[in-house]
């Protein structure tokens, strides 16, 4: 298990982010406001940054976050039961193909995909709100 490390300072988050800043605080400003109390942990990371952020709430993760220049990498886990919500919600295509491609594990399906405008925002959303929907 990757060892929790402390965060970066805001000048080594805004150098690695670039213009997609914003996309990162938009992210965290949307898991905050409908999964508060949101916890972030920083674990080491095979990316260039070196560091990834876990959101999570309650001990569950929701989201993983990866900086990377000018975009942020998010990652998300969905069970069966999120999964066909999210399929049946409307998604960009090639977000729908990496689900369905996405080999299914006992603890769901992963997919990792590059957000790079604020206008991106709403996959995140909705991917979100199909894994926190309650059964």
């Amino acid at each position: 298990m990757p060892k929790i490390l402390d965060p970066p300072n805001k000048a080594e988050l805004q150098g690695a982010l670039g213009a997609a800043l914003p996309v990162w605080t938009g992210i965290l400003g949307l898991a905050e406001a409908a999964h508060a109390p949101l916890s972030k942990t920083w674990k080491a990371s095979k990316s260039e940054f070196g560091l990834m952020c876990l959101l999570q709430h309650k001990k569950r993760t929701l989201l993983y976050l990866t900086p990377d220049k000018d975009l942020v990498w998010v990652a998300i886990i969905l069970g069966e039961r999120a999964f066909h919500l999210a399929m049946a919600r409307e998604l960009p295509e090639e977000i729908k193909k990496l689900l369905v491609d996405a080999k299914p594990y006992a603890e769901g399906r992963g997919i990792r995909f590059a957000v790079r405008a604020t206008g991106d925002l709403a996959t995140v959303a909705t991917l979100l709100e199909a894994k926190t929907t309650p059964a």
